[in-house]
């Protein structure tokens, strides 16, 4: 039997700043945008290349979700980003004046450094050392 995480929901204002943002400053892939209703998508991106885990965009509906946009992961970091080129990755945040909260840093398992999203998301840009 084989499973895999596939989908992970992110709770955003409006689906084209999103597609904007993820596609615009942290080069992601749109993989889809599907309109379900009138005010309903089905939108996902992905890092270019990457088969494996998709961001669902998914639009707040109402005032409990739109509470949660940026907070996902109560004040933690909530999403990994993994690169073989962590330079490149660094480089394009600045170009792109992301918020940088912590590092760039050499920890044990490789580079890394915390960055906010345009939404208030806290990610890991993560270069992980190379195990033999």
């Amino acid at each position: 039997m084989s499973v895999s995480l596939n989908q992970i929901a992110l709770v955003v204002a409006d689906y084209d700043e999103a597609i904007e943002y993820y596609t615009g400053v942290l080069d992601f892939e749109l993989l889809e945008d599907t309109a379900l209703s009138e005010t309903k998508r089905w939108v996902t991106v992905s890092p270019k290349g990457e088969n494996s885990c998709r961001l669902l965009l998914a639009k707040a509906s109402n005032e409990e979700q739109s509470k949660v946009i940026g907070s996902q992961g109560g004040g933690r970091v909530f999403l990994f980003l993994y690169t073989d080129n962590f330079e490149e990755q660094y480089q394009n945040l600045t170009k792109h004046q992301v918020k940088i909260i912590r590092g760039p840093i050499e920890e044990p398992y490789g580079k890394v450094l915390v960055f906010e999203d345009k939404f208030g998301n806290l990610w890991d840009l993560i270069e992980p050392i190379e195990q033999n």
